[in-house]
């Protein structure tokens, strides 16, 4: 046999030893096991601690992220400024230091600084039937006849008359440059009798200065009660003097019966010197007519600030500021002036006044009558010279509607659960209207500066920047400017707060493109205007990408405005007030659909059905304003619940399609020469506005269709129709450019186009002149029907492009 193995033989019956080992390894498994379960549940905490700390860490990101977009609303562009912040200093721009800044008074004036010394004229008509008939504010409630500046240059001069019920103010300034604070100035205030007077009016003016927050004034009374002088300082103007001169005439008698009384006292806000005066008002003096007659008269005396009963009213905690009052009480006919002296100005030849004033006002009369001639060319046109001098009102009522305003807007995103303060700022801006807007618009800011770059360049300039260095680090400018105290005062308090969704047209590319075009016809406009563009540029681009980003449709190159009114059950259709149409019919009720399809204009907004440009979207005309219904219960007093409103009523489901609103909105393409003059659309554009059942009047283009179902509809039970029916003068401009346009463009529809133009123009200019004639104003929308002016008034703002259709200057 083979030899056998070494070792210990194993038998089938014995034990095999790794079954020992298995028996005593079981432990060790459910050790390991209990360890795997521990490993598991280790890993779950893990895992749920990660996930808390990544929670946390996206929260507080989440919360930065948050906190920082709600600051990019209030954090300013990050590129240079436009203008430089000493660009509006006297030792910078001089002469345009001083001006009529004040748009918001029947006459005053200050300086283009944040904290101006403001001087100003209120006036009472003495024994008038109504109690007191004080002026101050521009006013439609004043009624008066007619009030505007005749010549104004916005630089150094300007010339106003005041209508008043039966006498009329004639409020003239000059200025004359030295020193280092802006110069010296001069007013005249000249009050004649109207013919149809029963007697001559005894009238008080009121001549006034105040501080803004710093510097200080002293008052200089002389015989008794006449305050012959006010000396004062303040940080911009160093130290000045104002003089009060006595009153003149034909008659040395009018000095002799006049009789003089004055206030002096601090105001915590502008905005409060009316009501202060008419607080200090008494009527236990007496006034000596010539006649020998005495009677009782009102004047400023004491201010006692009104007594609030039953009212928790919070303390005015501003700072007081100065504020001095001349009043001077005398007969018609009269003249009064009013000298202001720099007391940096050392080398004067002479007071400003008297003929000195006299002589120096004519030089400058003939020179703006030189430069609007040469500038506009009307007189060469063939207008007559009533025509020539309404066209010079309406270019002066702009230049002298100018304000300076600094302060801060109030603003509020998606991000911000309260309103927040915008960062502080300055405004040099034209205005809508004296008595209604006084204050910044962006969109009718660019039709403004379209008469003014005209005028003057350095104007445009100017306050194309100040609005530019407005803008934000996201590239929105908020649209209406409500800037400091006074300004804020005019204003309902559901406007004020400014949202960074919302938009305006952005007009003041209308302007831009003029001031290229100077450049093309006078290369010697670069040396300030090359500049300008270029610091501009980067501010314009990213305004230009925020529309592109926050006003956007759903479909490339749509487009939609945010800010519609969202409580449709009120609105016969909802407003869109940043379009600048406010209640123009849109697409109702608002939704985010758009265009069809397509990038093109044809794509998205032409009809074939309806042969016109339209807007898209979720819409339907079978709408209506109905009285709600409200339930009574039987015997119980209807007085007790409330009362019915006007609420809108749908009879037909809305439902995407084009919005068959026939209007203004229709002719864009056409007004902005989007349209090829070869363009088969053009035909139907030109037909429809000339239609007189739809866009045409003797008067001009109305708003909207007169086959519209909306035309001439009220929107609530409170708004009257606003864009849809009347004639706006900045469109109806803009109309006139296209056709100009069209009319000497190469193209099958330039003979047509070119009739249009010569029919339409004459029909606004003559309707807008005929207008200022009848009623002595210029005024914001004319009526479709009759022709006759409505709205707001004196209404210079975009309505005076009426020169620029006089001149034929597009």
């Amino acid at each position: 046999m083979g030899r056998q193995r070494h070792g210990k033989r194993v038998l089938p019956s014995d034990p095999v030893p790794h079954r020992k080992e298995e028996k005593s390894s079981a432990p060790h498994r459910k050790e390991k096991e209990k360890k795997k379960k521990f490993d598991i549940g280790k890993l779950f905490i893990n895992i749920s601690i990660g996930l808390c700390i990544f929670s946390l860490t996206w929260f507080f990101y989440a919360l930065y992220m948050r906190n920082s977009l709600a600051k990019r609303v209030v954090t300013l562009h990050y590129a240079p400024r436009v203008l430089d912040d000493n660009s509006t200093s006297p030792a910078v721009s001089p002469e345009r230091f001083w001006g009529s800044y004040r748009p918001q008074v029947y006459f005053g004036m200050k300086t283009r600084s944040p904290r101006s010394v403001v001087t100003g004229l209120m006036w009472l008509r003495q024994f008038s039937e109504t109690d007191v008939n004080l002026r101050h504010t521009c006013e439609q409630g004043d009624r008066l006849p007619s009030y505007g500046w005749l010549m104004h240059d916005g630089l150094s001069f300007g010339v106003q008359e005041i209508r008043d019920s039966d006498f009329t103010l004639t409020t003239e300034f000059v200025k004359r440059p030295g020193g280092e604070h802006g110069g010296d100035w001069t007013w005249r205030v000249t009050a004649k009798q109207h013919s149809s007077a029963a007697q001559p009016p005894v009238i008080s003016l009121m001549f006034y200065v105040a501080t803004d927050t710093q510097g200080s004034l002293q008052a200089h009374v002389e015989e008794r009660n006449r305050l012959g002088s006010v000396t004062g300082y303040s940080e911009e103007l160093g130290n000045f003097k104002v003089t009060f001169q006595k009153p003149s005439s034909g008659e040395a008698a009018s000095a002799k019966y006049a009789s003089y009384n004055f206030l002096k006292t601090v105001t915590q806000g502008l905005e409060k010197l009316t009501d202060i005066v008419r607080n200090s008002l008494n009527r236990r003096f007496v006034f000596s007519l010539p006649s020998g007659e005495k009677r009782p008269y009102i004047a400023v005396d004491t201010y006692k600030p009104p007594h609030q009963q039953h009212q928790q009213k919070h303390a005015d905690t501003r700072k007081e500021s100065d504020f001095v009052v001349h009043q001077v009480t005398v007969q018609t006919p009269f003249q009064v002036e009013v000298l202001f002296e720099s007391g940096s100005f050392r080398d004067r030849p002479g007071q400003l006044v008297g003929a000195a004033m006299t002589e120096e006002l004519e030089k400058r009369k003939a020179a703006f009558d030189l430069k609007f001639e040469r500038t506009f060319g009307l007189q060469g046109r063939g207008f007559s010279p009533s025509q020539v001098k309404f066209s010079k009102a309406a270019l002066s009522n702009m230049l002298g509607g100018m304000g300076y305003f600094h302060g801060q807007s109030v603003v509020q995103s998606a991000y911000n659960e309260y309103p927040l303060l915008y960062p502080e700022g300055a405004l040099f801006t034209a205005v809508p209207s004296r008595s209604f807007f006084p204050r910044g618009f962006l969109w009718d800011e660019g039709f403004h500066q379209l008469l003014l770059s005209k005028w003057d360049p350095q104007v445009t300039r100017e306050a194309t920047g100040h609005w530019l260095d407005l803008i934000n680090v996201e590239g929105w400018i908020p649209r209406e400017q409500i800037l400091g105290d006074e300004a804020r005062s005019k204003v309902p308090a559901e406007f004020v707060v400014q949202r960074n969704e919302n938009a305006n047209p952005p007009t003041l590319f209308l302007a831009l493109q003029e001031l290229l075009e100077q450049l093309e016809r006078s290369p010697e406009a670069s040396t300030a205007t090359v500049p300008f563009l270029r610091r501009l540029f980067p501010r314009l681009q990213t305004w230009f990408e925020w529309y592109n980003t926050t006003q956007t449709g759903p479909l490339p190159n749509s487009y939609r405005w945010r800010g519609r009114d969202k409580d449709t059950n009120l609105f016969l259709n909802p407003k869109t007030l940043t379009s600048g149409l406010d209640d123009y019919p849109r697409a109702s009720p608002p939704r985010r659909t758009s265009g069809t399809d397509g990038g093109l204009l044809d794509e998205l907004h032409w009809s074939e059905q309806l042969r016109a440009f339209a807007d898209f979207g979720n819409h339907t005309q079978a709408v209506s304003l109905q009285q709600e219904k409200v339930y009574v219960p039987p015997g119980q007093p209807r007085h007790q619940f409330p009362v019915a409103r006007l609420v809108r009523a749908v009879r037909r489901a809305p439902k995407p399609q084009y919005v068959n609103a026939l209007g203004y909105v229709s002719l864009f393409p056409f007004l902005l020469h989007v349209l090829r003059p070869d363009s088969p659309r053009l035909q139907h554009v030109l037909r429809d506005l000339r239609d007189p059942d739809k866009l045409w009047t003797p008067y001009g283009l109305r708003s909207l269709s007169k086959a519209d179902p909306l035309y001439m509809k009220r929107n609530t039970e409170h708004d009257a129709p606003y864009w849809r029916g009347p004639i706006w003068i900045n469109i109806n401009y803009l109309a006139v450019r296209a056709l100009h346009h069209y009319g000497n463009a190469e193209g099958p529809y330039r003979e047509t186009a070119a009739a249009l133009y010569q029919e339409l123009r004459t029909n606004v200019v003559s309707n807008v002149y005929r207008q200022y004639v009848e009623t002595g104003y210029i005024w914001e929308q004319y009526n479709d029907s009759t022709g006759r002016g409505q709205g707001s008034h004196p209404f210079t703002g975009w309505s005076a492009l009426t020169v620029l259709m006089m001149a034929e200057q597009f």
